[in-house]
């Protein structure tokens, strides 16, 4: 097949004649030049490639020391470390070959195999890195060469510290700017070059709150630092050292030695921020001047928010394009450009953070995250979402991002509001995270309406009633009056009848008097006779 066309054959020596001259009979000998490690069979020097050597191993020695070397051979496991080729080259050599699985040797003088033991390490060790760094630049997009900038002072930073590192020390030197992009050249002599195209976001953090200055390059592509590939490198300088701050708290704030450090740490401060972002202004123009956009963000701190996007709290801040954490490592560099949703995880009132989740418009890529924000920050962030045009869903619980990655990916009709047949209706994009608002306020407005109707009905149903006492009461009118009609009286009657009621009336209240005061008298006389 292909996989097995593609396997390069391995050669340690192109004859005898180029072995090593000290080879002994029976000796077990590494040649690290030639990667390869001779094996004394029969008592003839044979030559094996270090990468068909799966492991070796030495056993506690006895009276006698024993080394035994294991090999790849086909009907087995060969393991996740095993060379890529050297699996081609099993697989095409299978179906007829026959394999040496493994070899042991012994000898009574200890030193000879030990000795052959650590150095067969190490040739594995080394090759083994040699193939991954192999691995890691068989993807880099080549960068175009570097262009020196001659008869002009060429802009310059100093003792600037550089991260990531170089092989796991601190990495310090100077950064310039030079036509066609920036070099570091560090106090060791190791150099890093980034050129103006391969910069997506160059982002300038002053020091305010932080212990450090710093400039920072998102890139397009990777490149290699050290033995590793990186998509973000920075340079700062650290205006008081991390150590001085634990002690901070020990001090007086009376202590005039003290005034007079925080002095010259508040003139440190202004000093390297002004000499950045003079820097930051330099480079812009020397970029401009050679037809390379190249400019400079700064973070917004008042929009900024504590949270957790690896494993530990940062306080995470938007930038024009960005949102980032920059002065602790890993970095946190978010492309807003490439954010198709943000949906809030663990919104309920008994909670006292939620968590983001901000959805890559590449749905093979999983979402990145952002957990513990404090409820507090949860508006300025969706305003904040508002203003940037990128919408945003919430709801109660931890969602299963893959699973949802996963379908969505495959949904060709995801945006629509339709199925298929476009009859069926969906919930259109990332409706279906909204666990709140698009119900509710539909709910809120039927009850609106509803209250609305029984009002109406409420009122009308008054009206009618009103209008209907009212024609009852006039009718009432209109029948006294055909009744006084009837009886043929006229005005002067009735007052004439009125008055015959009055007499009655005051005629039968004077007799209730007059009996009243003989009751009374009575009773008066009954007492005087009892005394």
């Amino acid at each position: 097949d292909k996989a097995s066309e593609k396997a390069e054959e391995l050669l340690t020596y192109g004859r005898t004649k180029d072995y090593p001259d000290n080879i002994l009979p029976n000796q077990v000998k590494v040649d690290m030049a030639s990667k390869c490690v001779i094996l004394p069979i029969c008592g003839n020097p044979v030559p094996f490639h270090i990468s068909t050597i799966k492991n070796v191993v030495l056993p506690e020695a006895d009276a006698a020391t024993y080394l035994r070397i294991n090999f790849y051979t086909a009907g087995m496991s060969l393991g996740k470390e095993a060379p890529a080729n050297t699996l081609k080259l099993v697989q095409k050599y299978a179906p007829y070959a026959s394999f040496i699985r493994e070899m042991t040797f012994r000898s009574l003088d200890s030193q000879s195999l030990t000795q052959a033991f650590r150095q067969i390490q190490e040739l594995r060790k080394r090759e083994r890195q040699r193939e991954l760094r192999e691995l890691e630049e068989a993807n880099l997009v080549k960068q175009e060469k570097l262009v020196r900038t001659k008869n002009e002072r060429v802009p310059r930073l100093s003792d600037l510290t550089m991260r990531p590192v170089f092989a796991g020390r601190k990495t310090q030197g100077n950064l310039e700017a030079h036509t066609n992009g920036l070099r570091f050249i560090s106090t060791r002599g190791e150099i890093v070059d980034i050129m103006y195209p391969n910069i997506k976001h160059a982002i300038f953090q002053p020091c305010e709150n932080e212990i450090m200055v710093l400039i920072h390059f998102h890139l397009k592509n990777p490149i290699m630092v050290g033995k590793k590939k990186q998509k973000d490198i920075q340079f700062f300088t650290e205006v008081v050292d991390a150590s001085q701050t634990v002690d901070m708290g020990r001090q007086s704030m009376y202590d005039p030695d003290e005034m007079d450090d925080e002095q010259r740490e508040r003139q440190l401060r202004k000093k390297l921020n002004e000499a950045f972002k003079e820097f930051c202004r330099k480079v812009e123009n020397t970029g401009r001047k050679n037809d390379y956009t190249v400019e400079f963000d700064i973070p917004y701190r008042d929009l900024g928010f504590q949270g957790n996007p690896n494993k530990e709290m940062v306080f995470i801040m938007p930038t024009l394009n960005c949102l980032v954490n920059l002065t602790e490592t890993p970095f946190f560099v978010v492309d807003l450009s490439d954010i198709d949703h943000v949906h809030f995880e663990r919104v309920t009132f008994a909670s006292k953070a939620f968590d983001m989740v901000l959805v890559n418009k590449d749905f093979n890529k999983q979402p990145a995250r952002v957990d513990m924000i404090p409820n507090g920050d949860k508006d300025a962030i969706q305003d904040w979402l508002t203003d940037m045009e990128i919408s945003y869903t919430e709801g109660p619980m931890n969602l299963n991002w893959k699973q949802i990655m996963q379908t969505v990916a495959v949904d060709d009709r995801f945006y629509m509001n339709t199925e298929e047949d476009e009859v069926t209706e969906k919930e259109a994009g990332w409706e279906f995270l909204r666990m709140y608002g698009k119900d509710d306020d539909e709910g809120e407005e039927e009850e609106d309406e509803s209250e609305f109707s029984e009002e109406n009905a409420g009122s009308e149903e008054s009206e009618e009633e009103s209008d209907f006492d009212e024609e009852e009461s006039s009718e009432s009118d209109y029948d006294a009056d055909e009744d006084l009609e009837e009886q043929g009286l006229d005005w002067e009657d009735m007052e004439r009848e009125a008055a015959v009621d009055d007499k009655r009336k005051n005629k039968r209240d004077a007799e209730d008097v007059d009996d009243g005061k003989g009751r009374r008298g009575s009773s008066s006389n009954k007492k005087k006779r009892r005394r």
